[in-house]
């Protein structure tokens, strides 16, 4: 298969090394120094004590890319619009665009059924760019439950996980859906077939839209978070106003807050990627992960004061770092 890896950073660039590596033909865009490192030594991989060297097709520029099969989306959620227009120019009518974006995807309520199908989610959508430009019908839903970093230009360590389920979007088993599972699974990740993605996106955003803007805030691990009794009374509350947003559209939530929260304190001493693009001065994703919840909540007339006023700090934090610049580098998926 004639795959492209938009975005070769930790996660985009985790996936393109091990599809490379299963003997699939891989190109990757990427930028800047790393760029250069993958064009002269190749994709570099450290996984598990071994280490991959995947020669793939290097460029700085979507439009070069030869016609792919299967796109991978691997920026960030708040880089998708951007690069829309850029992305459309080489798709052709068969080819599928696996999105791994963290948070409430722009996609969320197309083929969604219900009252709200078809609703564009300003947040993570202004202005509906994305969905003028990425055809819906091409749209495969992956969830990527990796952990991986830019060690240095051109290497990837993978940290733990390979857990990246995928789903049509309307929750149909189709048989395009089904070839790409037994194409990732040949390449070393889990990924079942999902009939109920929107389920699946809540449970890891559940953890994400709490943890990673307290820990942006606070500079604090997971660990940190959940063992100082303020900071998880807060994670708890911010937790049961999400959960009652979901369940305004449907979903069911498999575990209680309070085991939730011990899931998160048993990894350690862990820093969210928001906490590591706000070192690094990189943009966040706090639109995805947490003001598209906000979004949701006022459709459904849910109150949530928990989630609005940490919403409120973060969104000033990303613009207090934005205006002091800073530099790049690569962060983890969780």
């Amino acid at each position: 298969m004639n795959i492209t890896v938009i975005g070769a950073g930790a996660i985009g660039g985790h996936i393109a090394a091990r599809l490379a590596a299963a003997g699939e033909s891989v190109s990757v865009v990427a930028r800047g120094e790393h760029l250069k490192a993958i064009r002269a030594r190749g994709l570099k991989l450290k996984e598990g004590g071994e280490e991959i060297v995947a020669r793939v097709e290097a460029t700085d520029r979507i439009a070069e890319v030869r016609r792919p099969d299967l796109v991978v989306l691997g920026v960030k959620a708040h880089q998708l619009a951007p690069i829309a227009a850029d992305v459309a120019s080489i798709l052709t009518p068969e080819t599928m665009v696996l999105t791994t974006q963290n948070g409430v995807p722009w996609w969320y309520f197309f083929k969604h059924g219900g009252p709200y199908d078809g609703h564009r989610l300003e947040s993570v959508d202004p202005g509906g760019v994305i969905a003028g430009h990425l055809p819906v019908d091409a749209i495969i839903a992956g969830i990527s439950y990796q952990a991986a970093e830019i060690e240095s230009p051109g290497v990837i360590r993978h940290v733990e996980g390979h857990r990246l389920p995928l789903a049509e979007i309307d929750g149909s088993k189709s048989v395009r859906v089904a070839a790409l599972a037994e194409l990732f699974s040949r390449a070393g990740f889990k990924s079942p077939v999902l009939s109920d993605v929107r389920t699946e996106i809540w449970m890891k955003l559940w953890g994400n839209l709490t943890f990673n803007p307290i820990s942006a805030l606070a500079r604090a691990t997971l660990e940190d978070i959940c063992r100082f009794p303020p900071t998880r009374a807060l994670a708890a509350a911010m937790m049961g106003e999400a959960q009652t947003v979901g369940e305004a559209f449907g979903i069911r939530f498999r575990l209680p807050i309070d085991k939730r929260i011990a899931g998160a304190e048993a990894i350690g001493p862990h820093k969210t990627s928001m906490l590591q693009d706000i070192e690094h001065g990189r943009a966040i994703e706090i639109d995805a992960l947490l003001g598209s919840v906000i979004e949701l909540a006022r459709l459904a007339n849910v109150p949530t004061p928990h989630l609005d006023a940490v919403y409120a700090a973060t969104k000033l934090l990303a613009e207090t770092v934005a205006g002091s610049g800073g530099g790049g580098g690569g962060g983890k998926s969780s």
